[in-house]
């Protein structure tokens, strides 16, 4: 299994809205940046990621599943885009910030540190647990 993160504006898709759509999941559409479309292809049934409230929380608020992989992206007719769907697993109790986040130094090359920008990223096994173990998630 491999871990992810998914980053999400509260006002776009929140960690509500997710939950809400149960075992059935929804799409990760709408990614436009080939990066994290191509870590997108790498995803397999059952892995894991966090998601991450961007822009004004900045906080990773749950964890989700992978439940179906790489397939045509539905907002769009343009065929380079791909999306994976995922459902809610679980909230992390304690939402680790991305203040927490930088100031641990066994965070200090995580991709979120160092490229903040990208909405889906992966996540390493270390980083996976540390963080789990900040927000009170059993890893």
């Amino acid at each position: 299994m491999r871990y992810w993160l998914f980053k999400s504006e509260t006002s776009t898709w929140s960690w509500d809205q997710q939950v809400a759509k149960g075992d059935v999941g929804e799409e990760w559409d709408g990614v436009r940046n080939y990066q994290a479309r191509n870590f997108m292809r790498e995803m397999k049934m059952g892995d894991r990621g966090f998601f991450y409230h961007s822009q004004k929380d900045k906080e990773i608020v749950g964890v989700v599943e992978v439940i179906a992989e790489a397939h045509p992206d539905s907002t769009t007719d343009d065929e380079r885009w791909e999306c994976v769907d995922i459902k809610a697993v679980t909230a992390v109790p304690n939402p680790v910030t991305l203040e927490q986040i930088k100031a641990d130094p066994r965070l200090a090359d995580m991709v979120l540190v160092k490229n903040s920008r990208l909405s889906v990223q992966p996540v390493s096994a270390d980083e996976w647990a540390t963080i789990c173990e900040m927000g009170g998630v059993p890893s």
